[in-house]
């Protein structure tokens, strides 16, 4: 590395690859035994950052930008994915550098590659669960105590908010119809009545021209309007409730428990 860096200046920082490419943000610190220097970080990547790759600091710098590290985004994105729970084994540290195309660093007198462990500075940010300080004794695990990790998922919350809809008008219109109603009528019709004379004698006879004339009259229909009110309406809202079904994605994540030879046990 240019110079030396503290792991708690390195968590969350932007990490940049030479090309200027942001790569994410710093997930977790890994130090090694020997020189208790950063040696590799994660950068947490993908959708929301739920994915973390190796990368490695050697000939990184860091600045008000971030970390400057020398492989390219291509090469972090294509990283083997290993679990950073905390330690690298010899097989894991070993297919990391392969990739990356590094030197292998220098073995232990008994023969074993330097620890990395992990450490996460002053800020107490980490893993939940997991001892994140990062003091004189950065790097090591409390051997006295039971390490334990917290499992954490999403859980779909449902409710409910009121919202307008639509509008709803009540309007009248007037429309012109055509109506029939049948009303009796009646008229005056002449009808001949003759009665004979039964005494000569007691009416004046005289032949002469006479007329008398007779006034006829008859009922016609005669029809008028009048406006009268014949029903009231108003708009009045009720509350109808059906049920509905809804969903959504939730992560939640799960417990995996590795063995020295490689073997996987989820639970």
């Amino acid at each position: 590395m240019a110079k030396t860096m503290q792991p708690q200046e390195l968590i969350d920082s932007a990490v940049v690859d030479p090309t200027g490419n942001k790569l994410g943000k710093v997930g977790n610190v890994y130090l090694a035994d020997a020189t208790r220097q950063p040696e590799w970080i994660t950068v947490k990547t993908g959708l929301f950052g739920t994915k973390e790759s190796f990368v490695p600091l050697s000939g990184a710098h860091a600045d008000q930008d971030g970390v400057h590290v020398r492989v390219g985004k291509d090469a972090v994105t294509d990283a083997p994915r290993i679990e950073a729970d905390g330690h690298l084994s010899m097989e894991e540290s070993a297919q990391l550098y392969e990739h990356y195309g590094l030197p292998m660093p220098r073995t232990s007198p008994d023969g074993r590659m330097d620890d990395r462990t992990q450490g996460r500075g002053d800020t107490g940010r980490g893993k939940a669960g997991m001892d994140t300080s990062a003091g004189a004794g950065a790097g090591k695990k409390d051997r006295g105590a039971e390490p334990t990790m917290t499992r954490s998922e999403e859980r779909l919350n449902v409710g409910t908010e009121q919202v307008e809809t639509g509008h709803v008008r009540l309007r009248k219109y007037v429309v012109t119809e055509e109506q029939q109603v049948t009303v009796p009528v009646s008229h005056e019709e002449v009808r001949l009545e003759r009665e004979p004379i039964t005494k000569p004698g007691g009416e004046r006879a005289e032949i002469a021209e006479d007329e008398q004339e007779v006034v006829l009259h008859a009922e016609k229909p005669v029809v008028n309007k009048e406006t009268v009110a014949v029903e009231r309406a108003r708009l009045k809202t009720e509350t109808v409730t059906e049920d509905q079904t809804v969903s959504g994605e939730v992560r939640k994540e799960q417990f995996e428990v590795t063995d020295d030879e490689g073997k996987h046990r989820k639970s």
